[in-house]
């Protein structure tokens, strides 16, 4: 994890690595985490839950996010956030890196 108050690039903060998702978590809080990955061509998260709203910022390549049976492409700059308890699935159709935060109720 980096240092509180330095300036980084955040594409360059986490690596492609062949056949696999590489996640790196920058801040987890009780209230919150905010965390990088970097998804190789083909690889995905399946159908799932989460109790809690998740923003996912596109940095770099293209995802395909699938919310509530919705599908939507996401390119380099867009975002799209993914309602609490709704099911939610990320595809990676080429290589992408996401920035993905989320925020816990109390």
């Amino acid at each position: 994890m980096s240092k509180m108050s330095e300036v980084e690039n955040l594409k360059g903060m986490v690596d492609y690595q062949e056949g696999s998702i590489v996640s790196r978590t920058l801040l987890d809080k009780k209230t919150g985490s905010v965390t990088l990955f970097a998804f190789d061509k083909g690889q995905r998260l399946s159908e799932h839950t989460a109790p809690f709203d998740a923003m996912v910022y596109v940095l770099e390549g293209e995802a395909e996010i699938t919310i509530s049976g919705r599908h939507y492409r996401l390119k380099e700059g867009e975002m799209i956030i993914m309602p609490a308890n709704e099911p939610h699935a990320v595809n990676a159709p080429e290589k992408f890196k996401m920035l993905l935060v989320m925020i816990k109720s109390e």
